[in-house]
């Protein structure tokens, strides 16, 4: 027996809708479906953009010294890894931002937050003497976009059905992550044209190893995006909805703070998300430590793309055959492509720790080709991860509810999707730390060692952390919540 109330209209775009039950197959076939692809489609390039912001140091940081700006190494390396330290800070609170504010509200509004830093980050290129305090606040306001993917994920989860929750959270954050791999690939190219004439800026003179000159314009790479958030930010405002029973309290939604499920999925969640953002932070800088002869963003935007295409494939699987079988097996190829980086790593650095087999002067293809691997087996992950939250928590909560019991069914339905949303913008808060520590421990690693072997080492004894927590947890026979 359905226990959907009637709906009173067709809801219009913009509104909040006060029926919203997509559990109910008639009221998802006849309404419901059509309202969530709309805000799902809304919501994907809202994301596309906040990856792009949140990710434009790790291209910017590497054109900086050629255009006259006098930062050290390390400094650069700062400057890559603080949108994800304040990206991942904003999370938190952005997790629990949904339910307090509406989706529709929140995603026109974090959006476009986005405007400060692309127009900041826009001008101050353009003069080397910008202080590097300056640069590094502008890094820090890169956050905005990190901070949005808590939000948007929290959101798209309200809209679907607990069996198609998977593959929309995997769309969304998928083709959202592609922002990272177009920021990467798209801005060498767009900084080599006036693309805005006066009203862009003057050129910059670079030059490069050889000695050789040329003119780019660098604020391209930040203004580029200037419209696009302008443009989203009103279709968010004008054509999302909000939903009411997705209103919540902090209160309410800090329950899952007592629950071991969500920290555990946070641990997992790093494992995966944390590897992504961090493993695309850092690949062009340590393609240019380690290989210097090789142009790092000719390559380095490829990885990204790769783990941002293959995440729907992720949720689609754990769909399929279950999130945790995915998750785990999907760490144990993490590891194994990890060490197949130290293999093809050079080992001219003096390192203790390189390993004493493997070319000695290094094979970029191959490092390449497991850099590739990493980024294909976050995706999938990414996707796996997601699709398991949600599935815990539903468990959880109508475990306890007595057979028959429509009203005590609804309301752990009700507070299930609230918990779970809330874990999943936590959890990703959690795991956006991984896009400061990964290219930060390559280059403390470096310094400290002279290669960045001490730091894949510790990324695979956290992989192998990462296998047992799902095995004993979620995969194994009489696992205790099995997903």
């Amino acid at each position: 027996m359905s226990t959907r109330t009637p709906s009173t209209g067709k809801p219009r775009p913009g509104s909040t809708l006060t029926v919203w039950t997509p559990e109910d197959k008639a009221f998802w076939e006849t309404e419901g479906q059509a309202i969530a692809k709309l805000n799902l489609w809304i919501s994907v390039p809202a994301l596309f953009l906040a990856f792009a912001i949140w990710q434009m140091w790790s291209v910017v940081a590497v054109n900086l010294p050629m255009m006259g700006f006098n930062y050290t190494t390390n400094q650069l390396f700062w400057l890559a890894s603080a949108p994800a330290l304040s990206g991942a800070t904003l999370r938190i609170f952005y997790s629990f931002m949904v339910p307090l504010v509406g989706g529709r509200r929140w995603t026109a509004i974090s959006t476009a937050s986005l405007l400060v830093p692309a127009v900041g980050i826009g001008f101050a290129v353009q003069d080397p003497t910008t202080p590097y305090p300056t640069m590094l606040i502008l890094a820090l306001l890169c956050g905005f976009g990190g901070g949005n993917f808590s939000s948007s994920m929290s959101n798209i989860s309200f809209f679907f059905p607990k069996e198609r929750k998977g593959s929309a959270l995997g769309v969304n954050a998928g083709l959202g992550n592609l922002g990272v791999s177009v920021v990467q690939f798209l801005s060498p190219i767009i900084i080599s044209v006036g693309l805005f004439g006066v009203l862009g800026g003057e050129s910059q003179t670079i030059v490069n190893k050889a000695g050789q000159s040329s003119e780019i314009w660098a604020q391209n790479a930040a203004f580029v995006w200037v419209p696009w958030i302008i443009i989203v930010s009103l279709a968010a405002w004008f054509f999302m909805n909000d939903i009411a029973d997705a209103k919540a309290s902090f209160a309410a939604q800090a329950a899952i703070f007592r629950n071991k499920h969500n920290w555990l999925m946070c641990v997992l969640y790093l494992g995966t998300f944390g590897s992504f953002i961090g493993y695309a932070a850092g690949f062009p800088l340590l393609i240019k430590s380690q290989f210097t002869d090789v142009n790092p963003l000719a390559y380095a935007w490829i990885g990204p793309l790769v783990g941002a295409l293959v995440r729907p494939v992720g949720g689609w699987l754990s769909d399929k055959l279950g999130g945790a079988r995915v998750t785990l097996w999907n760490f144990v190829v993490m590891a194994a492509a990890v060490v197949g980086v130290l293999v093809f790593l050079p080992k001219g650095s003096g390192s203790v720790y390189a390993l004493p087999f493997g070319p000695a002067e290094g094979n970029f293809t191959g490092f390449f080709l497991m850099f590739l691997v990493l980024f294909l087996t976050t995706g999938i992950g990414n996707g796996s991860t997601f699709r398991m939250i949600p599935v815990i928590f539903m468990n959880l909560k109508t475990g306890l509810v007595k057979r028959n019991d429509e009203a005590g069914m609804a309301a752990a339905i009700k507070e299930a999707n609230t918990e779970a949303a809330a874990v999943l913008g936590f959890t990703a808060a959690v795991a956006a730390y991984g896009g400061f520590f990964i290219p930060k421990s390559y280059g403390t690693s470096i310094a400290a060692t002279g290669g960045p072997e001490l730091a894949l080492m510790a990324f695979i004894a956290f992989y192998l952390l990462c296998i047992v927590t799902t095995w004993w947890f979620y995969a194994r026979k009489g696992a205790e919540q099995p997903c």
